[in-house]
């Protein structure tokens, strides 16, 4: 007797082969590439919102075209979604927008915060920033450390923060990074050149030596122009420190010019006055100018005048510091004259 085939016939296996290719391919083009976004979007995920309320408003925006879909595709990537802001291009799939929310993939914005502002300054620039959210203050009642902020407590540097981030938030980022290059120097020993004592002191030196130049190979020059003063039981002469009591902490004349009548300011910031550091930083300082404080240059240097070029010219006596002075005079008068 021959035995019955119990194997299927090849027709049907062929059938069945070629349905889940179909099959595959269809849920692949309806998750994975097929999209109803013509152009491109930015939408928010508010936190505390469930699935269903996110679907409901893609869908009003035409970004999708089948919540059940959508829920599905969250399903697939974990279940649950992150708050935020995000960028949806042009052809997004209903798959790479459950992706995105579910791992996190908001839009991003760098804020360059540049050395050498005040909290003043730096609280301008963030309300111009439209990408940011929120405002500079602290509501009533509220006391963290980001809501008594002063000039020296903040990092200026690039940040890469999520679109929509709280400015408040991101003034405490800033802070943060602060506090840590503090505790650095504490676990490094708090070593310092004398007279500077604290880490409050090296800030508001580095402050000073920020405001006076721009161009980092000075910044140690004109530290040991300051440190060499304050040995020698010379009031340090800074202008930036008069133009910050000048503009009540802002730290800009706006375009307004230093006067010599301005040196006779009475004010504790006002170092033609008073004999040592000012006190409290007046800006907020960047690693290279820390870097100068804690390792200035060796020299005898007492004086610093501007050279015309963007650097300055340094001297050991007055009446050096003089005759560098007559020769910006002269440099100064030639380019208002052009």
């Amino acid at each position: 007797m021959r035995k019955k085939n119990i194997i299927p016939n090849n027709k049907y296996v062929n059938i069945i082969c070629i349905a889940i290719i179909v099959l595959i391919i269809a849920l692949v083009y309806i998750f994975g590439i097929r999209s109803v976004v013509r152009r491109d979007a930015v939408f928010n995920v508010t936190r505390g919102t469930n699935v269903s309320d996110i679907a409901a408003q893609l869908q009003a925006r035409d970004l999708i075209d089948s919540q059940f879909l959508f829920k599905l595709a969250v399903r697939g990537n974990g279940g649950a979604v992150q708050s935020g802001q995000y960028d949806i291009p042009r052809g997004t799939s209903v798959w790479r927008i459950a992706d995105m929310f579910a791992h996190g993939d908001v839009a991003a914005t760098t804020v360059v915060v540049p050395e050498g502002l005040t909290v003043k300054q730096i609280k301008e620039l963030l309300m111009a920033d439209n990408s940011l959210t929120g405002g500079v203050e602290c509501g009533a009642g509220t006391d963290l450390p980001v809501c008594h902020l002063h000039d020296g407590d903040l990092f200026p540097d690039t940040y890469r923060v999520a679109r929509g981030t709280s400015r408040l938030a991101l003034l405490d980022l800033m802070r943060k990074k602060m506090v840590e290059l503090e505790n650095n120097w504490d676990r490094a020993g708090r070593i310092a050149p004398k007279p500077l004592k604290t880490w409050d002191d090296v800030v508001t030196l580095a402050s000073i030596v920020q405001k006076e130049t721009s161009k980092t190979s000075e910044m140690p020059i004109v530290a040991s122009v300051y440190l060499n003063r304050m040995r020698d039981g010379m009031r340090l002469q800074a202008d930036p420190t008069v133009v910050y009591a000048l503009t009540n902490g802002l730290g800009d004349m706006r375009g307004r010019p230093l006067l010599r009548e301005h040196l006779k300011i009475d004010s504790p910031y006002n170092t033609y006055k008073n004999y040592g550091l000012p006190p409290a930083p007046i800006a907020n300082v960047g690693l290279d100018a820390i870097h100068a404080v804690l390792q200035p240059a060796d020299t005898n240097y007492l004086y610093f005048v501007a050279d015309g070029r963007g650097g300055h010219r340094f001297a050991h006596t007055y009446a050096e510091h003089m005759k560098n002075h007559a020769d910006w005079r002269v440099i100064k008068k030639v380019q208002n004259e052009k």
